[in-house]
């Protein structure tokens, strides 16, 4: 049964539907993934370094825009609903909503004929944005891409004269000149630890930090003063660590209830419903049918 059939049968119906090309087009009956939809709405080419093959972003990305969107196109048809009475389709693809969150990659493209290039840990056309090796091997992000904000970067690095080089002053001749500020910013990080570079920085107000891992973040104090790592109980009674929710409202914040079942662990509940003996249970155990604890 398709839309046609179950909105005739509950107009108030709505229906969300996730693919890899949507609904319609030439390529809608193409099977497709989350990796798919990234290289197809464009991220895979710009994620790598220059001349180099494309690389994986490190999450399925784009299965997580397209639940986004499709949380979106929900709220909005409830909304809808709640004025006409009357429900509709919601129609999600992968790649879509990947190549929504491509900035101006298309209007560049047509203004200009250029194709936007891989740029590693570069932000294009911004100087300075970049990734810097430190004393040590660790590496910090620094953004001094606004005016102000570049001078007090390199007042930080010892570097007047570039803060008061007239080409400098603004963000279109730094990113003529991005690789000799780079040089510079590299110059002064790579002689000091990570932990000083960024008090430093952070004492001039220059935007800075550094790729968290996992263990960084389940530690940090400001994820855990915004309450954004929640602990839950699982049901073998050791704890787990899990995000938390967002975005946080004042009046009805979020919260995590469960954490979610175990493999099986509802799977006697629903053999209960559908009236399916012990003595049956225990053989479908025994064969590798179902799973999930015995309770007698």
């Amino acid at each position: 049964m398709g839309w046609e059939v179950l909105s005739a049968l509950n107009p108030r119906l709505i229906m969300v539907h996730i693919s890899g090309y949507g609904q319609t087009g030439p390529y809608r009956d193409k099977p497709g993934f989350g990796v798919i939809g990234e290289a197809m709405g464009g991220l895979r080419y710009l994620t790598g370094q220059p001349g180099e093959p494309s690389v994986r972003v490190g999450v399925s990305i784009g299965d997580s825009l397209s639940a986004l969107y499709a949380v979106i196109g929900t709220l909005l048809a409830l909304q809808e609903r709640n004025r006409s009475g009357l429900g509709q389709e919601i129609d999600v693809a992968l790649y879509e909503s990947v190549f929504a969150m491509m900035e101006s990659l298309l209007p560049e493209f047509d203004a200009s004929g250029q194709v936007r290039e891989p740029s590693g840990s570069a932000l294009p056309g911004i100087t300075p944005s970049n990734a810097y090796r430190c004393q040590g091997g660790d590496y910090v992000l620094i953004a001094g891409n606004g005016d102000s904000i570049f001078k007090r970067l390199m007042g930080v690095i010892g570097r007047d004269d570039l803060a008061n080089d007239p080409a400098l002053a603004h963000n279109d001749g730094r990113s003529q000149h991005a690789d000799r500020i780079d040089t510079a910013i590299q110059r002064w990080t790579e002689e000091r630890p990570r932990d000083a570079i960024l008090q430093a920085l952070d004492d001039a107000r220059v935007p800075a930090g550094y790729p968290y891992t996992a263990k960084d973040i389940a530690f940090d104090p400001h994820y855990l003063a915004r309450e954004m790592i929640q602990t839950f109980t699982r049901p073998n009674g050791k704890p787990l660590k899990v995000p938390g929710v967002l975005p946080k409202l004042s009046a009805t914040p979020g919260r995590i209830g469960d954490g979610g079942p175990t493999l099986g662990q509802h799977t006697d509940d629903v053999l209960d419903e559908l009236g399916i003996d012990h003595e049956t249970r225990a053989k479908l155990r025994q064969a590798g049918i179902i799973w999930g604890l015995h309770y007698a």
